[in-house]
């Protein structure tokens, strides 16, 4: 099994001396931005993102987790149960991404107002994490 490492980003000389582009290779990725929405409000086990995401493949959810457990933005947090039971939450440093997340949720949706779209009502914080 790779270890968290493995899945940081390869080096990049523009990431290490721009902050808007380090800040943006964290967010990143089709899902990101959606499972950091998920995730915002509370701890969330593997199947209830994947209810809450629909249209995300197991193999690129676990992938994106895990490189977010890379930049130390989300927690995997292993109960020792049997049967297993995996957690996600987000870090501190996670938490400290919030703000911004509703920001840009609020932008999306004064931009699609500008395109003539509505934000449908399904794109609501999932109530089934625990």
């Amino acid at each position: 099994m790779k270890s968290v490492q493995d899945y940081l980003p390869k080096a990049d000389h523009l990431r290490d001396l721009c902050p808007v582009r380090a800040a943006l290779d964290v967010l990143a990725g089709r899902w990101k931005p959606s499972i950091l929405w998920e995730l915002q409000r509370k701890s969330c086990r593997y199947s209830d993102l994947q209810t809450a995401l629909p249209g995300i493949s197991a193999q690129t959810l676990t992938l994106q987790l895990r490189q977010l457990e890379a930049d130390d933005i989300v927690l995997r947090t292993v109960y020792p149960e049997v049967p297993a039971r995996v957690e996600y939450s987000l870090s501190e440093h996670g938490k400290s991404l919030s703000a911004l997340l509703d920001e840009l949720e609020r932008w999306g949706v004064r931009h699609m107002a500008r395109q003539g779209k509505e934000p449908c009502d399904c794109y609501v914080r999932s109530q089934d994490c625990e």
